[in-house]
């Protein structure tokens, strides 16, 4: 580094003045100077507040850098593959080259809300309002193949994933109005206007892609050919449609960084494919699987009674988490004539028995979702709207339903019974608002003549007790739904086109919730396919709340924002909510061993080892 400029003494500096001219040029300076401060360097970056972890640290919390490395871990996936590249809407991807082959430019970590740390890029300069960002690439990051990691891949990377990536992508990237090769090791991106705070730590997120070996035209095709990342794992053997295995790479350049260090320990991770729950359940309990995370709590309160875990060989861990618990629920399309009223929605929705499920299929474990942001701060259940959160709604005086807006809404309860009877009550009131009327034991629009009837398609048998029983329900009440099977392949290109009428899904929540909201409920995501806005909203207030949330500067701002945008949500009945464990349930063969404590996220399989590896 050059050595400062050394101090002249003052009596120097009085003895002679500088001219108007050059003083107001000085004063020029001053202001660019003072400009110039209000952006930093920095080994990280957090969405709001200052990164948990100081320049120079050593490791993460929740990563043990004396864990052992070496052994094989296999996980089970249900379902089938045909392309290795994750990144593009066609095809079904293999599990895990996104997360082992592929890095992105900083690394997140898990035990805070969103705080990206120093990786490929080591170093990132932001000014205070976020309108640019630079990256400082580590000059020693190197692809598997050897080729050093440039400025220019991180561009090809960018402009590739615009133009042909998946649809999230798209719709963060198309921000960039300029980029510039700084140096070979530099790259900066300059946002548009729409002031997304986020938009630093989603180009901090992006997947960095070898430009030597990659063609723009062809990048959206299926492949099975193996590809080549910067990550910790190269791609081994491949079984199309039937397992995939990755091999750590010894060369791997990252090993040694702190974001790395007690990470990536596994010598092989292997995913074997199953076309059946049950089959891979039982594949599990027979030791070919190594570790599973259980989300059946019938499996979880007696499934797993097996000698392996009286003698313990076996081992079941509750993971505390402390990330919202997500949305999980039935899904309308409202693109379908039949779920355009918010009454046949709500409606629905009253007929849901969740008491009498939990109780008979799922042993008293789940707990009822009642918000997107459900176990968390961010959630507007059972809270008035603040002053903030009613500024925000002011523009749309429909928009929130005045039980959701003073924090009395709740999602209906039932008796526990089988029965069901008022709230079946009020749905009928609320069928009949919305024109229907029972003609021979059915519910049927009087001016349309439609019958109330509709499709839940659904990917795998996992929940067929569950649909059956909701679909008995509809039944007693005309109602004519059924329930359609379809294999994997067939269930993800109707996803991807919307050619469902009601789905289940999920959509996972975080601590700081962002760009991942315009992909799910943004009006300008309705008709993209391959989005994750299923239900096909396209409310201005939704727009509006997801656009101030972005755009907050302070912890406050946002959790107002995100809580008004919860109770929009809530307001338009888009989901029948379904219910959530209140921990994470992890299952693994003793030899597999995880750190003394979890990260804010919980459970991950990176900081994991096998006890005794060499």
């Amino acid at each position: 580094m050059p050595r400062p400029a050394r101090r002249q003494p003052i009596a120097r500096l009085r003895s002679w003045r500088l001219p108007a001219s050059v003083l107001a040029v000085a004063a020029s300076a001053a202001m660019v100077c003072g400009t110039a401060l209000a952006q930093s360097r920095s080994h990280a970056i957090a969405m709001h507040g200052s990164p948990k972890y100081p320049a120079g640290f050593a490791h993460f919390g929740y990563s043990d850098p004396n864990a052992p490395k070496g052994g094989r871990v296999v996980l089970g996936q249900t379902g089938s593959f045909d392309t290795l590249n994750p990144l593009i809407i066609r095809g079904e991807a293999a599990a895990g080259v996104r997360e082992w082959v592929y890095e992105t430019l900083m690394a997140r970590g898990f035990d805070e809300p969103f705080t990206m740390y120093g990786l490929i890029a080591k170093s990132i300069d932001v000014p205070d309002d976020r309108s640019w960002v630079t990256f400082h690439l580590d000059p020693a990051a190197r692809f598997s193949d050897g080729k050093p990691v440039t400025a220019d891949d991180v561009i090809f990377s960018m402009e590739t994933l615009r133009a042909r990536g998946r649809p999230n992508h798209r719709n963060s990237y198309k921000k960039v109005v300029k980029t510039e090769r700084v140096s070979d090791h530099a790259v900066k991106f300059v946002f548009d206007d729409s002031g997304d705070r986020e938009m630093p730590l989603i180009m901090a997120s992006m997947p960095v892609l070898p430009k030597h070996l990659l063609t723009p035209e062809t990048f959206d095709r299926t492949t099975l050919a193996p590809v080549v990342g910067s990550g910790p794992y190269v791609i081994g053997a491949v079984d199309a449609g039937r397992s995939i295995t990755y091999r750590r790479n010894p060369e791997y350049w990252g090993r040694d960084l702190p974001v790395n260090r007690g990470r990536f320990n596994f010598d092989e991770i292997r995913y074997e494919y199953f076309r059946d729950m049950s089959v891979q359940f039982e594949a599990f309990k027979s030791g070919v699987l190594s570790i599973r995370s259980e989300d059946d709590p019938k499996l979880w309160s007696s499934g797993y009674e097996i000698a392996a875990k009286r003698d313990g060989r076996l081992l079941m861990r509750e993971v505390e988490t402390g990330l919202p618990a997500g949305m999980s629920a039935l899904a309308f399309n409202i693109r379908r004539p039949v779920f355009q009223d918010p009454r046949v929605r709500r409606g629905l929705l009253l007929l849901f028995n969740f008491e009498w499920v939990n109780k008979t299929l799922y042993h008293g474990l789940y707990k009822r979702t009642e918000s997107f942001f459900e176990r968390s701060y961010l959630s507007s259940a059972g809270r008035p709207a603040d002053a903030r959160e009613r500024e925000l709604l002011a523009p749309f005086p429909d928009a929130v339903l005045p039980d959701v807006m003073e924090g009395r809404y709740r999602m209906p309860v039932s008796d526990g019974t089988g029965h069901n009877r008022d709230n079946a009550r009020e749905a009928f009131r609320l069928f009949s608002e919305a024109g229907y009327v029972i003609e021979r034991g059915r519910l049927i629009h009087k001016q349309t003549r439609a019958p109330l009837s509709f499709e839940i398609l659904a990917g795998s048998t996992v929940q067929q007790r569950l649909m059956a029983s909701f679909v008995s329900d509809l039944a007693k009440l005309g109602i004519a739904a059924r329930l359609r099977v379809v294999d994997s392949a067939q269930y993800q290109s109707r996803l991807k086109d919307y050619d469902y009428d009601m789905i289940q899904t999920a959509w996972p929540s975080s601590l700081s919730p962002g760009n991942e909201q315009v992909f799910r409920w943004d009006s300008r995501t309705a008709d993209t396919p391959g989005s994750f806005n299923f239900v096909g909203v396209k409310n201005p207030a939704v727009d509006a709340m997801i656009k101030r949330l972005l755009e907050a500067k302070d912890d406050q701002d946002f959790t107002s924002a995100v809580r008004a945008l919860d109770r929009v949500l809530l307001s338009g009945h888009y989901v029948i909510p379904l219910f959530h464990a209140s921990r994470q349930w992890v299952a693994h063969w003793k030899q597999v061993q995880g750190p003394a404590r979890f990260p804010l996220w919980g459970y991950s399989l990176d900081t994991w080892w096998i006890d005794g590896a060499r």
